[in-house]
């Protein structure tokens, strides 16, 4: 089959109303030529495959069955998103996904009427569900509201909550739980079909609403609770949906998410229904239909560019320097190694985080709670509390979901919680919604916190080992994603004297003091200066918190021009070097303070250099800063001009 016709009925899909136009039949080889462009597109830009090669024939079903977007659906994260773009008049752009100016990754509200509601984070779909149904029903509307959830997501506490919250209002809500691992699922096939067939039409409905109504006039109350059970009770047998039904949900499946012939029937009978919250159980397999994917559902959850006839990935030229993440799961091993105190802790991010390393040579003292970061804070707490020191190894984006937990049950008892915080700053093609803007200001103003970042991989090695040597209180270091600097690395990190900053170039006119990994960028921006006539020195803080008040004091004084520059948003570590600048009446006109941080807006995807550099945080930034403290704006120009010379 040529190239030209290798999808013809997808080429006649521009958005759902064209979808359902078409017959059940047409339906199964429209979703496999879906399946073959959702590979065939995310082979050329990377991104989440495995999820949405699983929901394919679901996301197909419900396009056809649903009239979107009058009716809502929801997307839980994101990862499931891919072939709904493709059918909702996204396709001629599928190939810019995560590119600059391209698709979001996620689902967004400002790239299309189909995408309701937003999200990177997971589990927030029924949640957010709940809210448009109710908001549904005080208007007056009739419009259905579906919350497809999944790849993990029921793994946190915050579906639970909304789930009971649903069953309690009685609202109209429906909840796919797009169930990809069989963590839940018994086994499906036509028996289980044919049964959420019955469940979900109306003649099983008419019969269940008949017989209430007659135990309710003919029974006395103990005994309609006791006939409400026995129904529960049967159907929880036969479905396996009973945690469902104790939460207030009519529980339909479990059912084959691959079977068109199974979703359809059952889909088109739960739009009918009228009253209450239903959850229908559709089992997938992620990576459906490719098999590199269908073998190796981890590696294939989120991948870069690949070969689609080998399903080989890229991966970096051989040779650079280690990641960060490498750098910390080898440092943190050899600390394991010393002190069998050490114990490991992950939210469903074990090679994310590079656990799964320390998982292997740990295997009893490597945890991975799921997704649910608050509990993990938490039991790390715990264990914190007798005795153990726990390492909670979690995204910066993800941290955000767990505040609460970090201020109540971590700073205010001062307990030694270790936080090792991965994707600091900018993370690229992942976007807004994963970059790690906020921790610095979000821990410095804590007490009893010690906050610290890596200005390069071995100084990442020295923090491993500085927060394993602290039992007195809890620490935080921050590192990026990506590849360190390529510095000489320890075999292990030695423990940094508290508070204490270092000096990595000297200088007499500006002083440049980075929080964390733009060291390369000050240095860089260094050399430009000079060429420049201006004699710049370098130091890197180590620390946000304790300040290092000797160093920041020594470096006011003696300079003209001082610069904090920081992956971070407004009051972070600049914040307080300027309150500690005006405690000690530093800032009286004759120096010249510019605090460098990520500008007050969500940036999106793109190239983190580029992202950097839009920022002003990189060493151009760094110079035209300079520059404008010190009040020569042509300079800065020429600057630039003798930088592009110079590359």
């Amino acid at each position: 089959m040529s190239a030209e016709n290798a999808t013809p009925l997808l080429d006649r899909i521009h958005t759902p109303k064209d979808l359902r136009q078409l017959t059940d039949a047409e339906l199964k080889r429209l979703a496999d030529e879906l399946r073959q462009e959702t590979i065939s597109a995310v082979s050329v830009t990377g991104g989440h495959l495995g999820a949405g090669l699983g929901v394919v024939e679901l996301t197909v079903a419900l396009h056809h069955v649903f009239d979107t977007p009058d009716d809502r659906l929801i997307w839980d994260v994101g990862h499931q998103c891919y072939p709904h773009k493709i059918l909702t008049g996204r396709r001629d752009r599928i190939r810019t996904l995560r590119a600059p100016g391209g698709l979001s990754g996620f689902c967004k509200r400002a790239e299309s009427e189909y995408d309701p509601f937003g999200a990177g984070h997971s589990s927030t779909s029924i949640s957010a569900g709940l809210g448009m149904a109710v908001a549904r029903d005080l208007s007056g509307g009739a419009n259905n509201v579906v919350a497809v959830i999944g790849d993990g997501a029921m793994s946190a506490g915050m579906a639970y909550e909304a789930m009971n919250n649903a069953g309690a209002m009685d609202s109209r809500l429906i909840v796919i739980l797009n169930d990809n691992d069989m963590s839940i699922a018994p086994p499906v096939g036509a028996m289980s079909a044919h049964l959420a067939r019955i469940i979900s039409g109306g003649t099983y409905r008419r019969f269940r609403r008949w017989m209430k109504e007659a135990a309710h006039k003919l029974l006395p109350g103990r005994w309609q609770r006791q006939a409400a059970r026995v129904e529960e009770f049967g159907r929880g047998f036969w479905t396996g949906g009973t945690l469902f039904e104790e939460l207030g949900f009519y529980y339909v499946g479990p059912i084959d998410g691959h079977n068109l012939d199974h979703l359809l029937p059952v889909l088109r009978n739960v739009k009918k229904m009228q009253n209450g919250p239903i959850l229908v159980h559709v089992v997938t397999q992620k990576g459906k239909g490719y098999a590199p994917a269908e073998e190796s559902a981890d590696k294939y959850h989120g991948v870069s560019r690949f070969n689609v006839v080998t399903g080989t990935q890229e991966k970096a030229a051989p040779g650079g320097p280690p990641s960060y993440t490498k750098v910390f799961a080898k440092a943190l091993i050899e600390e394991a190694k010393a002190d069998d105190k050490i114990v490991a802790i992950t939210a469903a991010m074990p090679s994310g985080t590079g656990l799964d390393k320390f998982g292997e040579a740990f295997p009893d003292r490597c945890f991975d709670v799921g997704i649910a970061e608050q509990h993990a804070v938490t039991f790390a707490a715990g264990l914190a509390s007798e005795g153990y020191k726990p390492f909670a190894a979690i995204y910066s984006t993800f941290l955000q979901r767990a505040y609460d937990q970090v201020v109540h049950d971590v700073s205010v008892q001062k307990l030694p919680v270790r936080f090792a915080i991965d994707r600091a700053g900018l993370v690229g093609a992942d976007g807004p919604t994963h970059a790690g803007s906020f921790d610095t200001s979000f821990l410095t103003c804590l007490p009893n916190m010690i906050v610290m970042a890596a200005g390069d991989e071995a100084e990442l090695m020295h923090m491993t080992a500085t927060a394993a040597a602290i039992d007195d209180r809890p620490t935080a270091f921050r590192y990026p994603r990506g590849e360190g600097l390529g510095v000489d690395l320890p075999e292990r990190g030695i423990p940094l004297e508290i508070g204490k900053g270092r000096i990595v170039r000297e200088g007499s006119a500006v002083a440049l003091l980075s929080f964390g990994a733009r060291l390369g960028e000050c240095l860089a921006a260094a050399d430009e200066l000079s060429g420049f006539g201006l004699s710049t020195t370098v130091a890197d803080a180590r620390f946000a918190k304790p300040l290092d008040v000797d160093l920041i004091r020594d470096l006011a004084k003696n300079h003209e021009v001082l610069l904090t520059i920081e992956e971070g948003s407004t009051g972070g570590f600049g914040g307080h070097v300027l309150h500690q600048l005006a405690s000690d009446g530093l800032l009286d006109g004759t120096l010249k303070v510019r605090t460098l941080v990520l500008p007050d807006r969500y940036i999106d995807q793109g190239k983190p250099a580029a992202m950097y550099a839009a920022a002003g945080l990189d060493a151009d930034g760094i110079v035209k800063a300079v520059f404008t403290a010190l009040g020569k704006n042509d300079v800065g120009k020429d600057a630039n001009a003798g930088s592009a010379q110079r590359a």
